[in-house]
């Protein structure tokens, strides 16, 4: 793997390498790195994970219309992570005139339209004597439930991308599993890499991804610098055995990073935005 420069705008086709570009790696408070929002590319195929309250602005720092984002898939409902879909949508509708695919579950379409963006992006206008919804704005692709694992998987391919989306243990912080936690995903790409997106400590998730897909290479996962919350700490990870440590880049964290020093805790390091990270050279 190789850390390649940002150049004029971003890219969303490759040669053919998977590449991971992180518009941000922040905390949903920092102010220093944006938000952790990604975009994938791989060949001619793209998907933005994430697009929160800070990131079209970030797309305009890179000097990258968001329009150009075809493809979508949201890992849970804080603002951080679904605050700038209300600007997607409502730019396709009535500058590009078109409607990007969203990678989601029938499920959490659901919570998505009535809890988070039907207020905003319903009553514009109407259409055929009714108020807009999802699909005036979004293409729906349902990822297919896959049997057989540890923890219950939902797949679907964008192109030559292969996902695979996993339950994880974010919100309350009091849910004393996955289970009885508020609905939020975590993915892994191509059974390369691995992106929990938000969670709490949970050692069980990673070893069970490792154990399932032993072909994982590298580990993007959420860090805070305090214990307690709905995100794992640091120090929790650091008790992490060191053969999984050096896998994990970290995000997601808060503007005191400069206080610690990952990499002499076994660490990959801290994630850093504005770059692409290229896990075929």
């Amino acid at each position: 793997m190789i850390i390649e420069p940002f150049k004029t705008e971003i890219n969303f086709t490759s040669s053919g390498d998977l590449k991971f570009f992180f518009l941000g790696v922040g905390s949903a408070f920092a102010k220093r790195n944006f938000q952790t929002n990604l975009i994938i590319v791989k060949g001619q195929d793209h998907l933005l994970v994430d697009c929160g309250n800070i990131c079209p602005y970030a797309f305009y720092t890179y000097s990258t219309p968001i329009t150009k984002v075809k493809n979508i898939l949201v890992t849970h409902s804080h603002a951080d992570h679904i605050g700038g879909l209300e600007e997607i949508a409502l730019s396709g509708r009535y500058i590009s005139k078109s409607r990007p695919n969203m990678i989601i579950t029938d499920k959490y379409k659901k919570i998505l339209w009535n809890q988070s963006l039907k207020g905003g992006n319903a009553y514009g206008e109407r259409s055929k004597r009714a108020y807009l919804s999802f699909k005036d704005y979004f293409n729906q692709v349902k990822p297919l439930k896959v049997k057989n694992k540890s923890r219950i998987l939902h797949e679907t391919n964008v192109g030559g991308i292969n996902i695979k989306m996993f339950r994880t243990r974010h919100i309350p912080d009091s849910a004393p599993s996955w289970v009885a936690s508020f609905l939020s995903y975590g993915i892994l790409v191509d059974e390369r890499i691995l992106f929990p997106s938000d969670t709490r400590f949970d050692p069980e998730l990673i070893y069970s991804m490792e154990k399932d897909f032993p072909s994982i290479e590298w580990i993007f996962h959420d860090c805070q610098f305090y214990n307690g919350g709905v995100h794992a700490g640091y120090s929790e990870l650091v008790s992490l055995p060191l053969e999984i440590k050096k896998k994990i880049f970290l995000v997601h964290y808060g503007d005191n990073f400069e206080s610690f020093e990952p990499e002499k805790d076994g660490f990959a390091g801290f994630a850093k935005q504005g770059v692409y990270y290229n896990f075929d050279k």
